[in-house]
């Protein structure tokens, strides 16, 4: 099988990590990828965002599965693209993408079909929003744009004056773009925050183990939000209990209401939650493997998934189980300093190679440039480790990373503190 993975960051290394292994992958390219996957697969000059391009490259080269890892290439529509060319493709169409591409219909479908989630409100209009904002008492509240902003989009406001400011900044300033188009006003819910990643072919599906990422960037869950600063798998506060009131209230009516809809859900789903008093309570949907989770996630899968994902590829799950370690993961993000506001580029990576074997170095943001590997992201590097337990996994990750240096880096040191202090 030759297999085209679509994507250059974090997510898509991991992804071509695990395809790698398969006994039916014979070759994989990945558009446009980076130094770190250019190790596993050949990497094609395709940015993500072109379809066509992407699409043409499919047909010539005889592509059997396309396995799509960013939100943006699904929402606009990547997956129609290839249906209507013949082409195998992991991921959902556009119509079913919208339950990431805009945070209002989802929140829309899921009151409809009486999803745990937290009350809302949305508004297009500035003033309208202020208005609202100004009869509001419930403090803290949530802030977010419509649209795709990179996982940077939501707000969290103390208090009224600052609500107001997060109101200009995203329908007002437009800090997001066309992203804040439209506005989400929600009710802040208290608990613990869990990613769970779903494999579905619209009505049957397979969950993966459950991860908790880290979105702030500073220790101690503070600073502003991020793309993820880090992540561990399986969370056990996705036990099975939790795990069969998430299917049964959450995983089958969206599925069943994206059905009914006409746009059956085909691919990853991910289910960003909240648990309070053992209830889940949903944050988001993502269309796409979530990063940074996804790379304390596959590891963890110890069966084929190129098989699974060609199954839904083409409308049938057939596999019923998959097998998974019995170990703990852990994944640090190396990020540039300033990020996630300005940072620089361009600086020398070192050390990667005196980093253990059993620790897994994932490219996020990197170029060779000059014989010499350099930053090229906010994020820059996952460091994961997998051990028989949480704290011998953090310690390998950690011990790892002070084998690494560049310019400016930053990580957040408390990765997983909540379940390394119980």
């Amino acid at each position: 099988m030759k297999v085209l993975v679509v994507g250059g960051g974090g997510r898509e290394h991991a992804l071509v990590w695990k395809l790698s292994q398969s006994p039916v992958v014979e070759r994989i390219y990945c558009a446009p990828g980076n130094p770190g996957i250019a190790q596993l697969a050949e990497c094609v000059p395709l940015a993500a965002d072109d379809l066509d391009g992407l699409a043409a490259f499919a047909e010539k080269y005889g592509i059997d599965l396309t396995v799509v890892g960013p939100e943006i290439p699904l929402v606009m529509g990547i997956a129609d693209l290839f249906k209507k060319r013949g082409l195998a493709l992991f991921g959902p169409e556009a119509g079913a993408a919208l339950l990431e591409g805009s945070k209002a219909f989802s929140k829309k479908m899921m009151r409809e079909k009486d999803i745990p989630t937290a009350s809302f409100a949305v508004f297009d209009d500035a003033d309208a929003a202020r208005a609202y904002i100004t009869d509001y008492e419930d403090f803290p509240v949530v802030l977010k744009a419509d649209g795709l902003a990179a996982g940077k989009g939501v707000l969290i406001c103390a208090d009224k004056a600052e609500a107001l400011r997060g109101v200009d900044r995203i329908l007002a300033d437009k800090s997001f773009g066309n992203a804040g188009n439209t506005l989400v006003v929600e009710q802040f819910i208290r608990g613990d925050e869990l990613s769970l990643f779903v494999l579905t072919d619209g009505r049957r599906y397979l969950i993966l183990p459950p991860a908790q990422d880290h979105k702030k960037i500073g220790e101690g869950d503070t600073g502003a939000n991020t793309g993820g600063m880090g992540a561990y798998a399986p969370a056990p506060s996705g036990d099975k209990t939790l795990l069969r009131k998430v299917a049964a209230q959450v995983i089958e009516p969206t599925l069943e209401a994206m059905r009914d809809m006409g746009h059956p859900y085909r691919g990853l789903l991910y289910v960003g939650l909240i648990i309070r008093d053992g209830i889940p309570w949903v944050l988001e949907y993502n269309c796409r493997f979530g990063d940074p989770e996804t790379q304390a996630v596959l590891p963890l899968i110890e069966d084929d998934l190129a098989p699974v994902f060609l199954q839904i590829a083409r409308g049938k799950l057939e596999t019923e189980k998959l097998a998974v370690a019995a170990q703990c993961a852990f994944d640090v993000v190396l990020a540039s300093g300033g990020y996630p506001e300005a940072f620089q580029k361009g600086h020398v990576i070192q050390g990667l190679k005196d980093v253990a074997d059993d620790v897994l170095c994932f490219h996020a943001g990197t170029v060779l440039k000059e014989g010499q590997l350099r930053t090229a992201g906010g994020r820059v590097l996952n460091i994961v480790a997998l051990a028989e337990d949480f704290p011998a996994a953090a310690g390998k990750a950690y011990e790892a990373i002070g084998k690494i240096h560049f310019k400016d880096m930053y990580y957040r040191r408390d990765i997983g503190y909540k379940i390394l202090e119980k």
